[in-house]
């Protein structure tokens, strides 16, 4: 009997010893794998792409002229999309923010969304869209410095938006207008998340 009150009352307290280091390991674990990094959080799983650092390009006749970030994480687009006509740079755009809501859902022709973590750094991001319409807009969730943003057209146009390093919270903004109506090609964003994780939709809407 005296045994057996030994062994139950040492099991308690490995028991108590254990528990702690049981929760803690819940609180957030870390397992990385080919091609991913998976962060394990309560309740919680966030896969995210390894961050591999490159040379930022820009063509030549770009017109943005101040110093650009030399590195960056690239995003490349999740749908290619081949632009048929030489690209010519319009001069750039200095964007004025402005809050909006998102367009009613009979309205949007395109969207898609990408995430970027504050250790990305800064992410040059890029969607596939070919799609027509008259307007586009960023919807922020999170913190995030915005440098430029380029729309290329269909006939090879190409309007910079220069956000010039500005810092920009949660919400949606009109990234750009054309009341004619275009046939967008691509959306390209320079951005780094300053909040933890920062995610970014962009909208096309007629």
């Amino acid at each position: 009997m005296k045994k057996l009150t030994l062994s139950l009352f040492s099991l308690a307290i490995l028991g108590t010893l254990l528990v702690p280091h049981v929760a803690a390991g819940q609180k957030r674990r870390v397992v990385v794998k080919p091609n991913k990094v998976v962060v394990v959080k309560p309740n919680k799983v966030v896969v995210r792409r390894p961050a591999t650092r490159t040379r930022l390009v820009v063509q030549r006749t770009h017109p943005i002229r101040r110093v650009l970030p030399t590195t960056v994480v690239v995003r490349p687009a999740r749908r290619v999309v081949a632009v048929g006509a030489p690209l010519v740079f319009l001069p750039r755009m200095v964007w004025a923010p402005r809050v909006v809501s998102v367009p009613a859902g009979d309205r949007l022709v395109w969207q898609d969304t990408e995430s970027i973590a504050s250790d990305d750094g800064w992410v040059d991001t890029n969607f596939g869209v070919d799609a027509s319409g008259n307007a586009l807009f960023l919807d922020i969730n999170g913190r995030a410095d915005l440098n430029f943003a380029e729309v290329t057209f269909a006939n090879g146009n190409v309007q910079v938006v220069d956000f010039n390093e500005g810092a920009y919270g949660t919400g949606v903004y009109k990234l750009i207008d054309f009341a004619d109506g275009r046939h967008v090609k691509t959306v390209r964003m320079l951005a780094r998340s300053t909040s933890d994780e920062t995610r970014m939709a962009v909208y096309l809407s007629k």
